[in-house]
C-alpha cells in the first residue's frame, strides 16, 4: 500500500469482521503501526514499532495469548 503526500494513512481491520464496528483496526503511519477500537474511533490509539508489532503478532500465531480468552 503507497500513501500519497498529505494523504492519511487508511485504518484496516479483519476481512471477517464484516461491517461489525466491534473489532481493532489498524494502520500503519510512517514508522509506526497504529492500534485502536472501531467502536470508539475518537479515544486512545495505541503505537507500536514494526519490530514491536512484529513479535506480538508471532506470539498470537503460536497461541501465546489463548489462555486469555
Amino acid at each position: 500500500m503507497s500513501i500519497e503526500a498529505g494523504e492519511a494513512p487508511q485504518w484496516i481491520k479483519a476481512t471477517r469482521s464484516g461491517n461489525n464496528m466491534n473489532c481493532v483496526e489498524m494502520r500503519r503511519d510512517g514508522d509506526v503501526i497504529e492500534v485502536r477500537d472501531s467502536k470508539d474511533q475518537a479515544g486512545p490509539v495505541l503505537r507500536y514499532t514494526p519490530a514491536e508489532f512484529a513479535a506480538w503478532l508471532d506470539g498470537a500465531k503460536k497461541g501465546e495469548f489463548d489462555h486469555l480468552a
